[in-house]
């Protein structure tokens, strides 16, 4: 949700805006029943300073953003701050990661932008190779995008060696297209990589945070707003924001690719049974 995303990007702030964006999150109710002024008064800056914050994060203004706050504690439903403790029974943690998953959800298809994602799709039509880097979890959620895009008949890879994605984009051309994957788009290795692929002509498709650098070096970016918690007990439900933006992406190109492909693609997945019969059959 948008206080995920402050959160996400309160290092890159400045000083005045920073300030705002830790009274907003000491206490959102009282934001969205406040108007600027209050707002102002309270975090020590300038009005204008509050508008210069809401548009730091992508809002033209004060009233988009107090507007998009509302909308997200409206949403979020019970159990969301509410840390898996010691003591909890199953039916406890069953209630808080699975609010969180669905607020996660929520806050995606409420906030995504429909336009860079068509931006996407077109890029992956005419995509001669598709390659997919991330590191750590944005490694795994990589090596799904790679399982799932690669029955679009389109050569994939997916990597998550820094070595070998930085050697892969040096060598890449105009025509084909590699999507980057980071929780926290800042990791130099994968924004080196994004730079290299450019230079050689490839299209850079990133999902990261906005305001990162990764994100800075993206042809198109699809904006994922969500805190990366680093806690041990804590599901990083930001994860499955990920991994939905890959399903939306691999099904709309098995659509963009028409009938023929998707019988193509009904082929496969009747070998693929009639293998499964096979070995059942060959074990039993």
């Amino acid at each position: 949700m948008l206080l995920d995303s402050i959160r996400t990007q309160l290092d890159s702030l400045s000083k005045s805006e920073r300030k705002v964006a830790l009274a907003v999150l000491e206490n959102p109710a009282r934001t969205v029943g406040a108007n600027i002024t209050a707002l102002a008064k309270s975090a020590q800056v300038s009005e204008p300073t509050v508008v210069r914050f809401c548009r730091t994060l992508g809002y033209d203004g004060w009233h988009e953003f107090k507007l998009k706050l509302a909308q997200g504690l409206a949403l979020a439903l019970p159990g969301l701050n509410d840390q898996p403790a010691q003591d909890d029974l199953a039916s406890d943690l069953v209630n808080k990661i699975c609010s969180r998953s669905i607020n996660t959800l929520l806050d995606l298809r409420n906030n995504l932008n429909a336009e860079p994602v068509q931006k996407a799709l077109d890029i992956l039509s005419r995509a001669r190779k598709i390659e997919f880097y991330g590191h750590g979890t944005s490694g795994i959620v990589a090596a799904d995008a790679q399982h799932k895009f690669f029955r679009s008949g389109v050569p994939t890879v997916a990597y998550a060696d820094p070595a070998i994605h930085s050697i892969s984009a040096a060598l890449l051309h105009a025509g084909d297209a590699v999507v980057a994957i980071s929780q926290r788009g800042n990791s130099p290795a994968l924004v080196r990589s994004a730079k290299l692929a450019k230079e050689g002509g490839a299209d850079v498709i990133v999902l990261a945070p906005s305001g990162t650098p990764l994100a800075e070096a993206a042809t198109v970016l699809i904006p994922i707003d969500l805190i990366f918690n680093t806690d041990p007990y804590t599901p990083i439900s930001a994860r499955l924001a990920y991994l939905v933006v890959i399903d939306v992406l691999a099904v709309g190109l098995a659509l963009k690719r028409g009938p023929e492909f998707r019988k193509k693609m009904q082929n496969a997945q009747k070998a693929l049974q009639e293998f499964d019969m096979q070995f059942d059959s060959f074990i039993g």
